[in-house]
């Protein structure tokens, strides 16, 4: 068995096995697609021990997360490590279709099927799509690319990692439990504190890489990536979704922000980015950015791992 300092550079060539299946194959069939699966799991629990308050809240996201961890475990002790680094990180990043999802909504606007873009709009997004114009549809497309490129693929590939098969799987679990539960709402607001405030801990390295990869596939625009990431980032309410978000806009030279419509609820955000307001075409401009920053973030699992791999043969051949 490899030694635990020995594992990282074996392991990050794994998950850029696991992106590289994502791109190829995308997503696995919805019946059978784990993801899938734990959230219908734990939707059936949630409405069993559901109870106003952050207690059984924080019981619920334990209970999930250490249950995805020991699957991850289980794989590990099934497959072997990097087999199942592998695996897990094909099944928990979403990277392919983000992007095809996005296109697709990108062409119904550009065809001026805006009704059609309605329909197709939640498929991304949370926020209502009535009344929303051509140019709101693309800014909430751009903003779920944005933040999705985090929850759906550095943050899987950063986790995978640190931690292996467990650790790509727990986080997976948090960001599910986060996307059933940690939003405001009567039921939730006390119950889903726990998954909504760890889903931020363990994105908040991750939302600074990925702004850091933004800069690195787009350096011409990487100064004025790093200023509005400094300027605008905190006037968005999630501490990671205005780090990617302002990365994006000004890579993109437009602005994103403004107010949301969540059912009832308008949240209002702060103005990310001093371009122009977005346009359909601007769409595909996002996917490729998120292309982009995928390919790099595997380009350097695959040269850690090349790098670490001489580094112990150089230190086996001296000892």
């Amino acid at each position: 068995m490899r030694r635990a300092s020995h594992a990282l550079p074996y392991r990050a060539i794994a998950v850029a096995a696991g992106l590289g299946a994502d791109r190829v194959l995308g997503e696995p069939p919805l019946a059978v697609h784990p993801v899938a699966r734990f959230g219908q799991v734990m939707d059936r629990f949630e409405r069993r021990i559901h109870r106003d308050d952050r207690v059984t809240g924080v019981a619920f996201c334990a209970i999930g997360v250490i249950g995805a961890g020991a699957v991850g475990w289980c794989l590990q002790r099934a497959l072997g490590r990097d087999r199942a680094v592998a695996l897990t990180t094909f099944a928990c990043v979403a990277g392919r279709m983000l992007g095809e999802e996005a296109t697709a909504i990108g062409r119904l606007l550009e065809a001026d099927d805006l009704d059609g873009a309605r329909l197709r709009l939640p498929t991304l997004v949370g926020r209502s799509p009535d009344g929303l114009s051509a140019a709101e549809i693309a800014r909430a497309v751009i903003e779920s690319v944005a933040e999705n490129s985090i929850d759906a693929m550095v943050a899987p590939v950063f986790w995978a990692w640190v931690g292996g098969a467990p650790g790509v799987c727990a986080h997976r679990a948090i960001n599910t439990l986060d996307a059933m539960v940690g939003h405001h709402s009567e039921r939730y607001e006390r119950f889903g504190w726990a998954s909504a405030r760890l889903d931020d801990a363990v994105n908040w390295v991750p939302a600074r890489m990925g702004a850091a990869l933004v800069m690195a596939v787009r350096p011409a625009r990487a100064a004025a990536v790093l200023r509005t990431v400094r300027r605008d980032a905190g006037q968005h309410p999630s501490p990671n979704g205005g780090v990617i978000e302002s990365a994006y806009a000004a890579a993109l030279g437009i602005r994103l922000g403004g107010a949301n419509r969540y059912g009832d609820t308008v949240e209002h955000r702060g103005v990310l980015g001093d371009g122009r307001l977005p346009e359909p075409a601007d769409i595909a401009a996002a996917v490729s950015l998120l292309r982009s920053t995928t390919a790099a973030v595997g380009a350097l699992g695959i040269a850690l791992g090349v790098l670490g791999r001489a580094g112990l043969r150089v230190r086996r051949r001296r000892g």
